[in-house]
């Protein structure tokens, strides 16, 4: 066992007034029944640093079936790692078991000796591939064999609701104090273990504006590629993680340099070596998306999708559309589909945000058009604040979006369609400034007859006015 630092309450600014009630809960049920409870992972990162947690952890010893008889609302998950999700009314709060990085060998010997011979791989608690990625983790063990297991050191503090105290297994105060995210023990072996910790680690830099460790940097360069082994349900997951929370533009800038952009999206590649400022529109594009999230108004995943390929399926449409003489429509939907059959390799985008996807590229040429047609018709559809939040990342960084953007604002704001300015129409007067109206046609009715219209009738044989 390694010495580890334990910081009592006057020494640490963490107080039970910042944490979640129902976390509370859950801490003091299972101390008055005589299990350790410790706050854990990033929600005590996050109260050291001063910043709101997303979420309250929890680590005890007691097993999943010991949690599971003392709440009710306890709900057991996981095969990988057995976890207990306690449901309150609007909030989940996760307690794990203390967890040892155990050797498969042990467990095989001790099951042998009982007679039951070697144990097959669905019987095993802890179970690594070929690669020396965990498949299975459910070996017990202590705090700090717990604390060793975590993926970096600023995420293996711990909290006990006993004491108060902040306890620190493997340097992670030093850390946090440094700005620096540091794996627990070999990066390489760590990154191989969980290749989606490479993800985690450029997560937590770009969030916090921390330093990724140099021996830890190049073990994420070199791996990069590796990254692909995880289930393309967790990436898609850890890809919201990563870009929808205020820092997807710092984001990009590290998983480009690191190698892991193209390892997930192979097409990106291709595109931004193809012209720089493929780069930059998309660097545009992320800080739009970090602005939405400080305004409020987190942005959707079917947005994230259009702000990363949105250009380059807008160009591959219209190639499409040109070169086979087809509609535009029929182009992009084919486009799209093929980009998103490519992307589920790696990523499990879902339906909806392919379908989110799909929408906001329709939408644009009708944003585009000015005058617009049926305006507020436009303005009702589902996809609408989406669309117009991209052709407000293009305008950003092209003239020609300025003006309908500017002109769908002032619809927006509640100027009469009639009386919002219009780009001025080349051949026309006064400098180009304005635009003809066009003439209303008369609309014709049916048409009168000779007799209304003063003429006189033609003779009819035999009738009155005829000769005789």
């Amino acid at each position: 066992m390694s010495p580890y630092l334990i910081v009592p309450r006057k020494g640490h600014d963490i107080s039970r007034r910042q944490i979640s009630p129902h976390a509370l809960v859950t801490l003091y049920r299972l101390r008055d029944n005589g299990f350790i409870a410790y706050l854990v992972g990033g929600c005590v990162r996050d109260l050291l640093l001063k910043r709101p947690p997303k979420d309250f952890d929890v680590a005890t010893d007691a097993t999943p079936g010991q949690i599971k008889r003392l709440f009710r609302n306890c709900r057991l998950v996981g095969r990988r790692f057995r976890l207990a999700h306690l449901h309150f009314k609007d909030e989940i709060i996760e307690v794990s078991t203390f967890r040892a990085a155990a050797p498969p060998e042990e467990e095989d010997e001790d099951l042998e000796a009982e007679g039951r011979g070697e144990v097959p791989p669905h019987r095993r608690r802890h179970l690594k591939d070929e690669e020396g990625m965990v498949l299975r983790d459910n070996v017990f063990g202590t705090p700090e064999e717990d604390a060793l297991r975590r993926d970096f050191t600023i995420n293996s503090l711990a909290y006990n609701i006993a004491d108060l105290t902040v306890i620190d297994y493997t340097g992670g105060l030093r850390d946090l104090r440094e700005r620096v995210i540091r794996p627990i023990g070999d990066p390489e072996v760590r990154f191989r273990e969980d290749p989606v910790r490479m993800l985690r680690a450029v997560r937590f830099a770009a969030s916090l504006d921390f330093t990724i460790e140099p021996a830890a940097w190049e073990a994420l360069c070199r791996l990069s590629p590796a990254i692909v082994r995880a289930s393309p349900a967790r990436l898609y997951e850890e890809i919201q993680k990563l870009f929808l929370y205020g820092s997807a533009r710092r984001v990009f800038d590290l998983m480009d340099r690191s190698g892991l952009l193209e390892a997930l999206f192979p097409r990106l590649g291709p595109w931004l070596r193809e012209d720089p400022r493929h780069r930059q529109e998309i660097q545009t594009n992320l800080e739009g998306i970090d602005d939405l999230f400080r305004n409020g108004t987190p942005a959707s995943p079917a947005l994230l999708l259009a702000a990363l390929f949105g250009r380059e399926l807008e160009a591959r449409t219209v190639a499409v559309s040109r070169g086979e003489g087809i509609p535009h429509q029929q182009a992009l939907d084919r486009v799209c589909n093929e980009a998103l059959k490519e992307i589920a390799r790696t990523v499990a985008v879902t339906s909806r945000s392919g379908d989110g996807l799909r929408r906001i590229l329709s939408s644009q040429p009708a944003l585009r058009r000015m005058p617009p047609r049926r305006p507020a018709a436009v303005a009702a559809r589902g996809e609408f604040a989406d669309a117009l939040a991209y052709l407000r990342f293009k305008a950003l960084a092209g003239e020609e979006y300025r003006v309908p953007l500017a002109w769908w604002e002032a619809f927006l704001s509640g100027v009469p369609p009639e009386r919002i300015p219009l780009p001025a129409r080349e051949g026309t007067a006064e400098g180009k400034d304005k635009v003809r109206k066009r003439r209303r046609r008369r609309r014709r009715g049916k048409p009168k007859g000779r007799a209304q219209q003063g003429e006189a009738s033609p003779a009819v044989p035999g009738g009155e006015g005829s000769a005789p």
